[in-house]
């Protein structure tokens, strides 16, 4: 069976397993609709945590990100784990023990403040459609290249998905369509993984054979690694870093926080019956996201010397007599001329794989030189001998665009796996980015219905009107969101982290001192929310355009592109939260103290233990 035809059965398969799971556990009620019914099992409940976390930018773009930026990358690593564990254990369960399903509500009552429920709405919903124009971009990408159909169309056919089973299950039919998306995810991440880790190091497990040597020889992979970029150009893989070190700290810290203050994650606290459930599934969730976050630097260290190798023999892999690709130890060995003539793929005789994301635009060829053959490497360089080096090889610079975006879904296919795989990692991510978008709408469902029109607007409303409601803010949302999709302001992880940065600067600061800071005032944690989304918002805008859309950039107003001290817009969220910081106690000190009862439910908040149910009537 040809691969085009595998791929359609199993994606098509996955599909109608969600949707049908949908059906099954569509919400009645608003408890269903928001919260599951709050009977969620631990172990369940951390399966979904964990699909609804790793989104598309997880999946798809962060090996891609690493492959790309070498050891800086492990930022994504550290923040986004270092993050889900400041979540699991500083704020779910205290949130959970206040018994309130939305960040909204949280704020509303613990601030004695509709002011303030309504701005950490403005918040959410900013952060929430960024982090969905990411999934929108990683839908495209797989969509493009798996079911033959533009960019744009995917986004379509993922926004009629996503549509289909969020709106009609609510919280009830989303948790239980993320476990199926998370063995899905998880099973398509890591068998290719294995595979390429036994063809490259004899090892079937990746995390160790990141660290083993390259099959027949005594040099390790990433030494070899390290040879072959710098050689061609590239900064040494396992040193780099992006920017300054100051810049990759901060960047750290805000998708760390920023994990801290999304929405869509702590919602999925209350869907179990108790506080220990809630302690319990953050931790379940954390083993099943260190399935793939450990795997990750291995199947972006192994992809890198993949692609190297495809277009360029000297690096010392080779198509076997079966079609996969296997090491030449010799070559290896040899530590052969990158920039020899006959070194360089022929671009007549470029795997298939090569043409068919070439269909796609995500990969690009230019003959340079015109020699028919591929070359790619680092025209950018500050290495002196590797510019004499393509100078002396007539290289009239590079001549391969890879989009980063591609090498977790193409990887299977630049190993020259079996089509069954590559069919697998089609379904996984996919099943990454619309498990995401899923909890992303349901927690902008949420906002809109329950903070703004029941508790502001409308608080008679019926219980079948607020359904209603929270379908048509989910509906709009996609819209949206796919909208602005179809001209995302970078990569999929890249949208990702701007959303990391907006809620680390507003919704963060206002969450932790509401728990932890009984004097903490409405005045003051409304001043901070405005204040850390204006500066954060700002940074970004100028850098990406307002509202993302392009053409729009106002960068020199600013100063230049990263301006301040050299931090990127990705990044800026963590600064962005010590103004809020700044701001709110500024002004707490200015105005007066909370009441006496606020102070008093504070203090309760602040007493997680207990593994009584907590009543989850609102």
């Amino acid at each position: 069976m040809d691969l085009q035809t595998i791929t359609y059965l199993v994606v098509g398969a996955s599909f109608a397993l969600y949707i049908g799971i949908a059906i099954w556990a569509r919400a009645g009620s608003t408890s269903e609709f928001y919260a599951a019914g709050g009977s969620v099992h631990p172990i369940t409940n951390g399966m979904a945590t964990a699909a609804d976390w790793m989104s598309a930018a997880s999946f798809i773009s962060m090996a891609g990100l690493i492959a790309n930026m070498g050891y800086g990358g492990g930022l994504f690593l550290m923040g986004w784990t270092g993050g889900y564990v400041l979540l699991a254990m500083l704020l779910a369960p205290y949130l959970r023990k206040f018994g309130k399903f939305t960040v909204p509500q949280f704020i509303g009552d613990r601030f004695y403040s509709q002011t303030a429920s309504t701005v950490a709405v403005v918040c959410l919903l900013v952060a929430s459609i960024t982090y969905i124009i990411g999934q929108m971009t990683g839908v495209g990408v797989a969509f493009s290249r798996f079911l033959g159909v533009s960019s744009e169309m995917g986004i379509y056919i993922g926004m009629g998905i996503v549509f289909a089973y969020a709106v009609f299950g609510g919280m009830k039919g989303i948790t239980y369509t993320q476990v199926a998306q998370y063995i899905v995810l998880i099973l398509a991440y890591t068998v290719p993984a294995v595979f390429i880790s036994l063809q490259l190091t004899g090892n079937p497990i990746p995390q160790l054979g990141l660290g083993a040597s390259i099959s027949g020889t005594d040099i390790s992979l990433l030494t070899k690694l390290d040879q072959v970029v710098t050689d061609l150009g590239f900064n040494q893989y396992t040193t780099s870093v992006p920017g300054s070190t100051l810049n990759m700290f901060v960047y750290t810290m805000s998708l760390m926080i920023g994990t801290a203050g999304l929405p869509h994650v702590i919602m999925r606290f209350f869907t179990v019956a108790k506080v220990s459930d809630a302690r319990s599934s953050a931790g379940w969730a954390l083993i099943f996201i260190a399935l793939l976050y450990t795997t990750a630097p291995a199947v972006a260290a192994m992809a890198k010397m993949n692609l190297h190798a495809t277009v360029n023999t000297a690096v010392g892999l080779e198509t076997a007599a079966d079609g996969s690709l296997k090491v030449n130890p010799e070559v290896i060995k040899a530590n052969a001329d990158v920039y020899a003539p006959e070194a360089s793929l022929v671009y007549e005789q470029r795997p298939e794989w090569m043409k068919r994301w070439e269909k796609t635009g995500l990969l690009k060829f230019e003959d340079k030189n015109g020699d028919g053959r591929i070359q790619y490497y680092n025209d950018k360089t500050k290495n002196e001998a590797a510019k004499a080096k393509a100078e002396a090889a007539g290289w009239k610079g590079n001549e391969l665009t890879v989009n980063a975006d591609i090498i977790v879904l193409a990887n299977p296919e630049i190993a020259l796996l079996p089509n069954w795989v590559i069919a697998l990692v089609a379904a996984g991510g996919l099943a990454a980015a619309l498990s995401t978008a899923a909890g992303l709408l349901m927690a902008i469902s949420a906002a809109v219905s329950h903070d703004l029109v029941k508790g502001v607007f409308m608080p008679n409303i019926s219980e079948q009107g607020e359904l209603r409601a929270g379908k048509i803010s989910m509906a709009v949302a996609i819209v949206i969101a796919g909208y602005l999709g179809l001209n995302p302001p970078g990569f999929a992880a890249g949208t990702v982290a701007l959303a990391f940065g907006i809620a680390a600067s507003s919704l963060f600061p206002a969450i932790m001192m509401g728990i932890f800071s009984k004097k903490m005032n409405k005045e003051g944690a409304i001043a901070g929310m405005l204040a850390g989304l204006a500066f954060t918002l700002i940074y970004v805008f100028a850098h990406k355009g307002i509202f993302f859309i392009k053409g729009t950039e106002f960068v020199d107003m600013i100063g230049g592109p990263n301006s301040f001290f050299g931090i990127t817009p990705e990044a800026i969220g963590a600064i962005g939260a010590l103004v809020n910081f700044l701001v709110a106690f500024i002004v707490d000190k200015m105005t007066k103290e909370p009441p006496e009862h606020i102070q008093a439910m504070v203090e309760n908040v602040r007493i997680p233990r207990g593994a009584k149910a907590v009543d989850g009537a609102h």
